[in-house]
């Protein structure tokens, strides 16, 4: 029997992630997590003698968001810019994930086309010890996979 390696695991806090914000690369080094998920599009297709419902798919979606630390403007100038032109944005994200002790090496991850469905205008919390942060939810419309993770073998 196989067994997986623990150190084998990746570590989040290894990461490394950029937005390519009009052909400028912005290190998101004040990130505290992110998430993307593709969504497959399914309809229904019912067939003649089966008493389940078949799916088909018809495309994808993608959807994600990040948490971030209270302490850029960037992506509420791009807001600013799209409430007073009407000249909306897209920008890229690429994500890095590489531990240095797992065998698993390394994965990036291009995100294309993102665009962000609401940012924090302005906020303050004079109750709370913890420091500002806020969450930017997101779409985007394509993917590369740059790099792919080693095939691990376990013990």
């Amino acid at each position: 029997m196989t067994f997986f390696r623990e150190s084998d695991a990746v570590s989040g806090k290894y990461a490394k992630a950029f937005a390519i914000i009009n052909g400028r690369k912005e290190e998101l080094f004040y990130a505290k997590s992110l998430e993307s998920t593709i969504e497959k599009n399914k309809v229904d297709v019912p067939v003649l003698g089966k008493v389940n419902t078949p799916k088909r798919s018809t495309g994808w979606s993608g959807t994600g968001s990040m948490t971030v630390y209270y302490v850029t403007s960037a992506f509420r100038l791009l807001m600013h810019r799209y409430i007073k032109t009407g000249q909306d944005f897209w920008f890229d994200l690429q994500v890095t994930n590489e531990d240095p002790s797992s065998s698993t090496g390394k994965q990036t991850v291009v995100l294309i086309n993102c665009n962000i469905d609401s940012i924090t205008a302005a906020q303050f919390d004079t109750s709370s010890d913890d420091m500002l942060e806020e969450e930017i939810p997101f779409t985007f419309s394509d993917y590369d996979l740059l790099d792919k993770f080693n095939t691990i073998t376990g013990v």
